[in-house]
């Protein structure tokens, strides 16, 4: 009879969070795919002790930047909740917290940029709130990633492709975290920037 796997053991399988490559200033990335993440299945306390043992001391020496793939994300299928997301980064050791230099949000949707628009600096603090940016295509994100040092998804470039079809819809921003295909080509911008506004305007336009 096969045992079952444990959730650590599907964690380490499902490669959700993989410390890989560098970013263009030379500093490592934690790279992290949403669309793997088990969150019908996964308790939170064992993806925080998870986090403890194998991925936060390999980052509390020196600085590092985030790459969070949000392409394929559906809230009832592998989106943890916001409480949740709250606790985990509250778990998150202040050297961690302090060695992040960015945080390259990959294919975010209408509804993640509300909300970060909205609740942002009082979820993150100014901070680490600062440090992120928006990348709607794979092509930005070689823009501050060593293209050759890390590896993206096949899905990932497959919603690109998508979004080639869609000119129109790239005009007006018109993308969203749900099934369909979603478009946004606006390059990367730091969400406190003068011209972050001007891009979330176009969002509900």
């Amino acid at each position: 009879m096969a045992s079952q796997i444990s959730e650590s053991d599907l964690l380490h399988k499902l490669d959700i969070f993989k410390i890989q490559g560098k970013d263009k200033r030379g500093h490592k990335i934690l790279r992290i795919t949403g669309k793997s993440f088990p969150a019908r299945f996964l308790s939170i306390d064992v993806l925080k002790e998870y986090l403890d043992e194998y991925i936060f001391p390999r980052l509390s020496k020196k600085p590092f930047s985030v790459l969070y793939m949000h392409t394929g994300v559906q809230r009832t299928d592998n989106f943890p909740g916001i409480s949740a997301l709250r606790s985990i980064y509250d778990a998150i050791p202040v050297t961690v917290k302090d060695n992040i230099q960015s945080v390259y949000f990959l294919h975010p949707g209408l509804q993640s940029r509300l909300f970060l628009a909205t609740f942002g600096r009082l979820f993150f603090g100014d901070g680490l709130y600062g440090k992120l940016r928006y990348l709607s295509r794979v092509d930005y994100l070689w823009e501050h990633v060593r293209r050759n040092e890390i590896e993206v998804p096949d899905f990932v470039y497959d919603h690109d492709e998508d979004l080639e079809y869609r000119p129109m819809m790239m005009e007006y921003g018109l993308d969203s975290d749900d099934p369909h295909p979603r478009v946004y080509a606006a390059p990367a911008v730091a969400v406190d920037s003068p011209s972050a506004s001007i891009y979330s305007m176009r969002c509900i336009s």
